[in-house]
This record gives structure tokens, sequence and C-alpha cells, in this order.
């Protein structure tokens, strides 16, 4: 049993539209193919002891333990570690429960798939699941707690923090998309010129002075006194000279914390004698070269949250404690506390597991305390100087009782240095009170504070403060999405997504989009290359100066990674025909259909499928799509067409010469094909085809036909234009037509054209792509063989695991059906086969160069063109 390839899914896939984060595993079970569970001698009773917890899987039973009633009733491997990789994730403390497994048209080799909360704690569990299901098998022990231990670990290091974490879940329950921009907790929320950044909990719209200020205590205190908002006394020092005098200045008991430190890191509290100030000093030096003495002041310590200049929670902070039984030592204690199911490890849980460090030691050796004393019953031990949660502190939600003064000094707070989502630490016996009849004071203002002791406090009512973030990023009536046209199918996506672009962007929005030749924005390439996966698309939607987004779709993309889009407006399927079968389990023109029908999926309610009515198959994907559906067809009598109309939908027809619009019994004209440069006056049907979709997708967005026709009639076909698409080249005997066609409908279409171009000879240049099905190579080579007098083969290249001959028999033999004594050229080097037909074209022929045959095809045929030029 092995593991022969995984993928991560990250976007709407085959498997599910709405769950985005799946692993696909493909399981090669090998001789387990022959061994189901229930002939594997024991196998049922140790998964059981090993991972209790699976009782609850309720399998295709329906009930709690029917996953085990599978198992020993005999059910594939693969079924199994498919449930123990969802079982282990959910021990880890990310519960997640989607999955699926199927087996292959290949005896032996499964699809498992299941979904994930964190992408790499996922690759995780799948791997982690073979191993567990084969230490079964051999009936040999296996270390399940490194597993959940080392899931722990990786989803600390990868996950969202709660704070960020929170602002994301928030913007996803209002259907906000996100794209996390690195590593840690940079965060794009929205599309396009439509999106906000932030990280962790300070926005783009944080004023970098006010974070300089708040890092500064120093600067922070002396503003806040200006203010006359009550601050603790205290002074900066930084030469160990200085420390005595100021410890006179201020009088004891003491606190000491580096100028520019966080978390509480480097604070010693209640410092009452010089030895211990002088500790406290060198302590807080580690962190920083400049450290605060003040006053220590006696209360609580409370955490007020200001969001947009707005008080939105309050939190009291204990520092993390253990309350002594006279029976229990203090570190029996903590491990005790650490029991507590709400604690676990880094932010997995509400609260932290409390570790032993230096400040715990030191807190408790001036009580003269060691971590084997055992406090008496109901004494209160702390063990930490600060109460920050990521310690192990506790949190009170107090937010209801502040009394109305508090909530104007820190509301005021917040205005003074200048954040828009600031945490202030105050020292105070209450918040009832105000601050200035009770002797509290401000310690400290926090320019990035954490929210999870308001998400998820200990005691008290959670507060949703992710919301006011996210009010204040996007108030009402401010958009967060761009609008997404996704164009898939087998032929004409680049032509009809180059289409579709131009007529935005010549109605004035900048548009970028992504195609089989690169990356652009307002018609600039930003990146070479076949970009029509879901990569790309994230470029493109991360863009912060792009309007619209218009994004080719491939199956590749999809079937690897899934869409780089949540959801888009409208979806356009050009056609499905035959063409990659064979390949990643994609056999026939149904599984190619599914795939596809992805992007149709992805569409929203009230958004539009723009299909192909002269296409059975796209018909087929009509009748599961839940969004708006809207018909292409060269034929306006398609059955289609006429029942979809009759029924008051909408249409585009190629109809009398005309590219029209039919609503209802409703003909619009926009355009005569004639006028249209890129159907080659109206002779090439396939172009016409793309010109239908894409006047329908910009019509149902709402471009009017008048601005639809002028886009129509300025769009170009050209090398530079529709690179690879019907590029014709004028030489002054000949011509040559690069396009590229690779597959049986691509090569009828080319044929089409060429029936109506006179030419004394026409010639060919074609070549075959390895992993593509024999029988396809040779419909093309066949379809080669019918219109053209004179083939070159030139297969240089796109072997893909094929021997070379074996590529040049298959296109031999599909040329000989055509006609058996058709005149065949091999000459595997593209730079001398392309000089070769240029050097023997004779007077008025037409060469036509297909699939990519010729490296850098255009580039080259423009050189040769430039030369005649020059001569």
């Amino acid at each position: 049993m092995k593991i022969s390839n995984l993928q991560v899914l990250r976007g709407p896939n085959i498997w599910s539209i709405s769950r985005k984060k799946l692993i696909q595993m493909r399981l090669d079970l090998e001789e387990l193919e022959q061994r189901p569970t229930n002939v594997i001698e024991g196998f049922g009773e140790r998964l059981e002891k090993l991972i209790p917890s699976m009782f609850s899987h309720r399998c295709s039973k329906g009930v709690e333990g029917g996953f085990f009633a599978r198992v020993k009733e005999g059910t594939w491997m693969g079924h199994v570690i498919e449930h123990i990789a969802l079982e282990i994730q959910t021990i880890a403390g990310m519960e997640t429960g989607f999955g699926r497994t199927r087996q292959t048209k290949t005896e032996g080799i499964y699809n498992v798939v299941f979904s994930y909360l964190e992408e790499k704690v996922g690759v995780y569990a799948a791997e982690a699941a073979v191993n567990i299901a084969q230490a079964l098998i051999d009936n040999v022990e296996y270390d399940l707690e490194h597993d959940i231990r080392r899931m722990k670990e990786i989803r600390e290091l990868e996950a969202l923090g709660p704070s960020t974490g929170s602002i994301v879940e928030e913007a996803v329950s209002r259907s906000i998309p996100w794209i996390r921009l690195n590593k840690s907790s940079l965060v794009q929320l929205g599309y396009g010129k439509n999106q906000v950044r932030f990280r962790a909990t300070m926005t783009e719209q944080t004023s970098s002075i006010a974070v300089d200020i708040a890092s500064n205590k120093e600067e922070t205190k002396r503003l806040l006194t200006e203010a006359a908002i009550p601050v603790a006394s205290g002074v900066t020092i930084s030469n160990p000279d200085d420390l005595e005098a100021s410890v006179k200045k201020v009088g004891f008991p003491l606190v000491f914390k580096p100028l520019d430190g966080n978390h509480g890191k480097g604070a010693t509290i209640n410092v009452k004698t010089l030895e211990a100030a002088k500790e406290a000093f060198e302590y807080a030096k580690t962190y920083s070269r400049r450290v605060i003495i003040e006053k220590f002041i006696t209360g609580y310590d409370f955490r007020v949250l200001v969001i947009d200049h707005k008080v939105v929670a309050a939190a009291q902070r204990d520092p993390a404690h253990v309350k002594g039984n006279g029976i229990h030592t203090i570190q029996e204690l903590i491990d005790k506390e650490n029991e507590d199911p709400r604690r676990g490890y880094g932010h997995e849980n509400v609260l932290t597991e409390i570790a032993v460090d230096r400040d715990t030691l030191d807190l408790l050796a001036k009580k003269e305390y060691t971590l084997e004393t055992i406090p008496e019953k109901g004494e209160v031990v702390y063990l930490k100087s600060t109460a920050n949660l990521s310690t192990g502190g506790t949190s009170i939600d107090v937010t209801d009782i502040v009394h109305p003064q508090n909530i104007f000094i820190c509301e005021r707070i917040s205005r003074v240095i200048g954040l828009d989502i600031c945490g202030i630490d105050i020292m105070a016996q209450n918040l009832t009170q105000p601050l200035t009849e009770n002797g509290g004071v401000v310690l400290e203002v926090n320019a990035a504070p954490g929210f999870r002791m308001h998400l998820a406090p200990s005691e008290g009512l959670p507060r949703n403060v992710a919301a006011s973030v996210i009010d204040m990023l996007y108030p009402p009536g401010k958009l967060s999405q761009i609008p997404i046209i996704a164009v898939t199918g087998t032929n004409g996506k680049t032509t009809t997504t180059r289409l579709i672009a131009h007529i935005i962007r010549s109605n004035g929005k900048r548009v970028g989009f992504t195609t089989s030749d690169g990356i652009y924005v307002h018609n600039t390439m930003l990146m070479q290359g076949d970009t029509t996966g879901p990569v790309s698309a994230e470029f493109i939607l991360k863009d912060p100066t792009v309007e619209f987004a218009v994004l080719e779709t491939a199956r590749g993309g999809i079937l690897r990674s899934g869409l780089g889009f949540n959801a888009c407006d409208i979806g356009v399927i050009t056609n499905i025909q035959e063409d990659h079968l064979g390949i990643a389990d994609i056999h026939n023109l149904d599984d190619l259909t599914r795939v596809k029908e992805v992007v149709i999926g992805a569409v929203r309610r009230k958004g539009w499928a723009v299909l192909n009515a002269d296409n059975g198959y796209c018909v087929k994907i009509a009748r599961n799509a839940r969004c708006n559906v809207a018909y292409f067809s060269m034929d306006e009598n398609n059955p289609v067409i006429k029942d979809h109309c009759k029924k008051g939908g909408i249409a585009a027809i190629y109809e009398n010469g005309f590219i029209t619009i039919k609503t209802g019994d409703w003909k619009l004209r926009v355009d005569k094909a004639t006028h249209i440069p890129l159907t080659f006056g109206g002779a090439v049907n396939f172009m016409i085809q793309n010109v239908l979709a894409a006047t329908l997708a910009t019509y149902l967005w709402g471009y009017k036909p008048e601005d639809i026709r002028l886009s129509l009639e300025t769009f170009i076909p050209s090398a530079a234009h529709t690179p690879g698409r019907m590029n014709v080249f004028r030489f002054k005997d000949f011509k040559i037509l690069v396009d590229f066609a690779h597959n049986p409908d691509g090569f009828n279409g080319v044929k089409a054209y060429l029936q109506s171009v006179e030419a004394t000879q026409h010639v060919g240049i074609i070549s075959g792509t390895g992993d593509r099905r024999d029988e396809d190579i040779i419909e093309t080579a066949r379809i080669a063989g019918q219109m053209f007098d004179k083939i070159y083969i030139c297969q240089e290249k796109y072997l893909r695991g094929r021997a070379q001959q074996e590529l040049i028999d298959l296109l031999i033999k599909g040329i000989h059906q055509a006609d058996p004594n058709k005149e065949i050229i091999i000459n595997n080097k593209s730079t001398a086969c392309l000089e070769e037909a240029i050097n023997t074209a004779i007077k008025g022929s037409y060469i036509t160069i297909l699939s990519n045959t010729i490296d850098n095809t255009i580039q080259r045929v423009t050189e040769h063109l430039d030369r005649e030029l020059e001569a």
C-alpha cells in the first residue's frame, strides 16, 4: 500500500463546491485490493482499541458505530484511511468531517478525499493515516500520541492566530473573500480594487505614527499625561548608574518593564528592595535598551478594547495562578490545572497551558516557595507577573459594567494616540467607578491587541469583537468583491477570454485577465506562460488596480487545486470536446463534463451560466445549474434555444449573418459577422461561436449592444492580440497560418476555414502530444490528411513519456487513413522544418502550422517575414 500522489485542493473542486479545503490522496492498495478488512485477522479490534473515538463515525449505516460495523463486515483500506485521517485531525483539535473514497478505473487505485482545516496538518494526516493502517494490518505498536502532538505543533506554526482568525471568520460569514498573503498573519480581505489588508489586529487604516507612539511607552505616557489621563508615575532609564536615584524618586513598590516590550515579556512587578530592583532592571534590559520604572499600583488588571474609536469590550485579567488545597505541591497543582479541557497547546483552546519559566520561579522565590511547596488550602499562588492569556492567564468579561466616564476616557485615548484598534491596559480596583475617583491608572496602550480574552473569556459573555473590525473596514455600501467572469471549455477559451476582456476594457474598466499565454492587467502582460490555474487567478484578485477579472480556467488547475476563487458572477463554457482524456482519471466526456461543471457550480445564485446549446454536454450541465442559464448557438432553430426562449430565456444566436441577442420572442441584432474581424469575414465558425459567447456574457453583465458592437469591430485577430489563434502572416508569394489547435475539434475548425481559402497547395506542419490517447493522436492526423496536400511531421517536443517514433507512427497511421498516398516529410528539428517549408513553398501556397509544433512559432515566423520585408 502506498500513496502515489497527494494533492491539496483549496477552492471549489470536483468533489465539492462548498467544501473547498480537501486533501485528495491517490492510494495504491497493491495486494490489499484482495484483502478487505474482514479477512485481516484482528484488524477491527486493533483499530477500535487504538482509536476508540471513531465509534462516533456513522458511515453509511447512519448510526453511531456504523463505521466499525462496516469494518467488521469488510471494507477496503482506502475507506478506512479516509476515516482515520478525519479522526486524528479531530483528536488534535481540528474537527472536520467530510470524506469520500472512490475507486478509479485502474484496479487497486483509489482516490481518498477528506477535508482539513490546516493544510499542512491535512497532508500530515494523510500520510499518518496510511502508516496507522499499515501498523494495524501488521499488528505492530503505533505511537498515535506522537502524531497528535505533531499535528498540534504544525497547527500552531501554520494556523492564523485567534485574533486574525476571528476577523477572517467574520469576513467569511459575510461572504467577504480572503487571501493569506504570507505564512504569518498578513491577510487580504476582498478582491482587486476593493481589497483591504490587515496584519493580526492592525489594519491598513492603522496609523504608523500611532503604532510608533504606542510602542514607545514613555512617549505614550507623556501624551496621556498632557491630555489629563491618569497614568502611573515613573521614569525611564538605560544606565544602571541611574537606578538607585530613580528607585528613590518613584518609591517602592515598583514595576520594571522594557520600554519596547510586549506580551509582558521582561516585566517584574511588586519590587520592594534595591537588590530585587537591580535584578529586575537587568531582566528588562534583555528585551530593551531602555527600561521603565513605575510605581506599582495595586488592584486588578483590566483590558479595554477600542475599535474605530468605540469601546467594544472590556475584560478583567488574572495572571496564571493555582489555588492550594493543603495536599498537592505547586507543580502538581499546575499539572492539574493544565488538565482543564479549556487549556491547550498555544492558541488551540480558550486558555493556554501554564508553563514554568524564570518569571514563575522568581515569583515563587519572593514568597520563599519552590515548585515542591504545598500551599495552604485556599491560598492563591500567582505564577506569572503579567495577566497575558498567552502565558496562562484568565479573563472575565466586564463590558456591561464599565462606567460611562471610563468609556469616554478610553475612547478619548484611542484618538489621542491615533489608533483605529487599540487595547488599553488599566490597573484599578474596578471599572464600575471613574478612574479619577478610585485611583486607577492607564498602564499601556497596545497597537495590536489580542482578541482571545474577549472572544472566549473564562467567565462572562463572549464578545464578537471581530464584527466591529469588519464593520469598520467594510461600512455599509462598500463593496468587497470585484466582478468575475470565468471561462472554461475545450476549445476557444483563450480567445473568448480575451474578447470579453476587450469589451469590458473598451467600456472603461481596468481589467485583469488570465490566459494560456499569460497574465494581463489592462492589456499589459505581467507574466508569460500557461496561466490558467488557481495561482494565476489569485494573482489577478490580489492586484489592487484591477476592477474586473476575466479568468480563463482550464481543467488541469481545477483537478490539481480547485478554483482560484470561491464564486464568480458569470461562468462561460465554450464547448466540451474530446481532449486531455485518459489523464488524471478523466477517461470520457462525462468525466470531463464533471470537471468543467465546477465553474458553473461556483456561479452565484443570481449570476449566469453561459452555455453552448449546440453541445449536449453543456446542455446537461444546465440541468444541474443553481444559477440563471443563458445559451448561445449557431442555429436559431436549435430545439434547446427554441424551448429556452419560449420560456422567456435569453440567448445569443447566429442568424442571417448576424450576432443576435434573443430574449423571449424578441431579437436584438448586435452586429453583422462580416463586420467583426475575428470571424475572418464570417468564414470561421468556431470564431463566431467565441463571439457569441463573449457577446452574451457581456450583455448579461449589463453592457449595451452598441457598446459591445464597437468593441467587436475593434478587436483585431493578430499575433499580438490573439497569439496562436488564427494568426495569418502574408509573405510575398505565400501565406502562413499559425493556430494552436491541438485536438480533433480544433483541427476540424481549421479545416472548415481552409476550405474557403484558395491556394495552389495546402501545406501542414503537425505533431502529436504524448499524454493524449492513441485514438486522439490518430484522429487529428486523419483530419490533417484531409485538409493538406503535403504534411510535415515535426515531433521535436511534447513527448511526455513516449518514444518519439511511437508518436510519429501514430501520426502516419492517421494520415494514411485519410490518404495512403499523402506526401509526408519527417523533420524533427523545428527550425530546420520551418526553413524547409518556407524555402520549398510554391507561389500561392498556404502553410498551416498547428499545435505549437515549431518552437516559438510566432516569433520565428515573424523573423522570416521581417527578413523578407528588409530584402
